[in-house]
Order: structure tokens, then sequence, then C-alpha cells
């Protein structure tokens, strides 16, 4: 293994709680967490507390016991989500995994298809612009972050280089806070595995910023994922949900009112506009959710911190280094698969042209034509 892809173990959270008895879990090895009644792995600093999983817990178990640590992750990082139509990849391809040196590598190496091509460029497409709007109208400010379905950390990524340091990621899916762990963000953001249709493992602090974007539209209940957010955000933090589907997208989609409706008080936006905020650098525009009949996904924000506005969220941080957006090649826009392109091309040819442009713009940096790329991209 190159040095480059030693893996950190990052920050392991205290307070955990086991989704299974609800008891408060405690180290028994270093490599996993006991709950009184069942154990649970830790590989690289990341507790794998998926209720409903034994035997994938099990087998990682038995091998981190065995002093087998890249058996076990090649178990941890061939479970996904229950909608992934995909067969995993052989042991031996995740295990050689391990090895990966970028982004890139890794990605493929998993197995993760179109997902791959959507962590590669989730920080400048349509949906993740319209992210960083939402996040820059009703910011942390300070208060613990915790990031449901956080993915590959793109946002915790963003957080942390503005300064947030109380900052958690929750995902069902191991192997995307592995990409987190290993390639996005910095030590001190703690990663969880758990399922949120299962009991939470992180307790309620009432004063938490909660983010669920990209996801509703996916569950069953969206409806008890929120009501349990509002109770960790309690009366001064926030609960902020992107890219609800509006009817006529896939998933679960429902009408703005109806998703309205599901966190009582919440000021409400239409992605594009999000979107337009960030491409333009200024904070976006609200709307009721009644005249929001056209938009493709509603965004919810319900803050009780009474805090300012931080549109310097809407930029790279300061001294970041950006780099050609990837999406071009020997001079051209090339979307990265079909599936891709018909997702997010015709909102993202509004601000990439078809051809790089020479010279480049002023406004090259708020267009996404030169991009903040994780150093190992």
């Amino acid at each position: 293994m190159s040095a480059a892809a030693v893996p950190s173990e990052g920050h392991l959270r205290s307070d955990l709680r086991s989704p299974g008895n609800g008891e408060a879990l405690r180290a028994d090895t270093p490599h996993s967490l006991d709950d009184g009644t069942a154990r649970w792995p830790v590989l690289e600093g990341i507790p794998y507390l998926r209720a409903g999983r034994e035997e994938v817990r099990d087998s990682a178990l038995a091998a981190l016991d065995d002093g087998r640590p890249d058996d076990a992750a090649a178990v941890l990082l061939a479970d996904n989500d229950d909608w992934w139509d995909q067969p995993p990849p052989p042991a031996d391809q995740l295990r050689a995994t391990l090895g990966a040196t970028t982004l890139r590598e890794a990605v493929a190496g998993l197995g993760l298809g179109r997902v791959g091509d959507y962590f590669l460029h989730r920080d400048h497409d349509p949906s993740g612009l319209a992210v960083l709007a939402l996040t820059a109208a009703h910011p942390p400010a300070g208060r613990p972050v915790l990031d449901l379905a956080c993915g590959a950390g793109h946002l915790l990524r963003r957080l942390a280089d503005h300064g947030e340091r109380d900052l958690t990621g929750v995902d069902v899916v191991f192997a995307k806070l592995w990409l987190a762990r290993r390639f996005l963000v910095p030590e001190h953001v703690a990663l969880v595995c758990a399922d949120l249709a299962h009991p939470w493992p992180v307790p309620p602090r009432t004063d938490t910023w909660v983010a669920v974007h990209d996801v509703l539209y996916f569950l069953e209940d969206p409806a008890a994922v929120l009501a349990t957010a509002t109770r960790h955000a309690g009366d001064r933090g926030a609960v902020v949900a992107a890219h609800c589907h509006n009817l006529g997208q896939p998933g679960h989609p429902r009408p703005p009112e109806a998703w309205a409706a599901l966190l009582p008080g919440a000021t409400t936006y239409a992605e594009e506009e999000l979107t337009s905020a960030t491409l333009e650098r200024r904070l976006p525009r609200a709307a009721d959710a009644q005249d929001l009949g056209d938009t493709e996904a509603v965004a919810l924000a319900r803050d009780g911190g009474d805090v300012p506005a931080a549109p310097a969220l809407l930029d790279p941080p300061e001294g970041a280094d950006l780099r050609p957006n990837p999406l071009y090649a020997d001079g051209e826009r090339r979307w990265p698969d079909e599936v891709w392109g018909d997702e997010y091309g015709p909102r993202a040819a509004t601000y990439l042209p078809e051809r790089w442009p020479d010279p480049l713009p002023a406004d090259a940096t708020a267009r996404r034509l030169v991009v903040d790329l994780p150093e190992r991209w």
C-alpha cells in the first residue's frame, strides 16, 4: 500500500448507542464496540452499526478478531443499499481497492458505477450547488452538525474547510463513508454507518444542525426521519433538506405542499432557484410551497438558531487549489455517463459551455469552470 493510501483512523464518537438495544456502546477491542448483547465492528474509525445486517456484521467481526482487516474491509465494502441493483465486485477486487490512491480509482474498484460518477462530480452538479445555497442561507454557525445520508462527505468537507469542527456524517453504505474517510474529510469528522429506518446511534443534543439531502424521496417513511431530525435540532438547531422530489420525479415524490407539511414551519425553496443563487454568488429567495408546482425538487429549512447567513459557503475556501472542471476533456464538455447526463446535463449546460472558454470568464469559479477538487481526486 502506498503512503498516500495509508488509512486514517479518524474521530470515533464516544456517545454512540446501539441500534439493537439502545444501550451505550463501549470499545471492547481496538476494532469493535459492545452493547452488552452484541458486538459491532469498527474499521478505519468508522463503526458499522447497520441494524438487520447481522451476517455482514459478524463476518467482518470474525475477520477483525482474526487479524485480517483487509478481509473485513472486503465484507463491509460489498454491503450496499437495498435498492442497489448491481452485484458487488469480487472480494479480491475490493481488497485491491484498499490501495487506491485517487478517488477515481477507488470508485471504479468499488464498482459504484453511476453512483461513483455522482461522487466524482458532486461539487459541481446542479443539485450539489443547490445544497451550498441552502447551507449558506441557513448555516451551522458553530452548532453540532449531523449530516444524514452524507454519502462520500462532500458537504462535510466544505463545512470543515470553512471552519466547522463538530461534524458527524451518517450513511447506510459503508463504502461511501470509506471514500469520505480516505479522500474527502479531515480526521476530526466522525463517520457512522447506520440505517435511518432503525433507532439512530447518535443521541440527540437539541441544538444540532441536521442535514438530510437527496434521500427523503428514497425512503418509505420520510416523515419519521424528519420527526427524529427535529428532535435532534430542538429549539436552537436546524433541519435542512434539499432535493425532495416533486411529482413526476423518481422514487417516492410528493408535491411541494406535502413535503412542507412534513416539516412544519419550514421555509421552502425551488431547487432551480438554489442552484442559480450559488452560480450568481447570492443568497436564495424563498417561495411559498403552493407556488412551487413547476420545480423539479423542493428544499426545506427550519432553523431555530437565529444565526446570520454565511454567503462565504458559496465559494471555495480561501487559498483553495482550483483546477479545471474534469467534465472537460480536450477542450470539450463530456458528461460522465448517460444517466448523469439525463439527470443533470440540461441544467449543468446552462453554466458549463459546450467548449472550454479561452480566455476564462471573470466568473469562472462561480460557474464551476474551475473547481476545488479533493487533493487526490
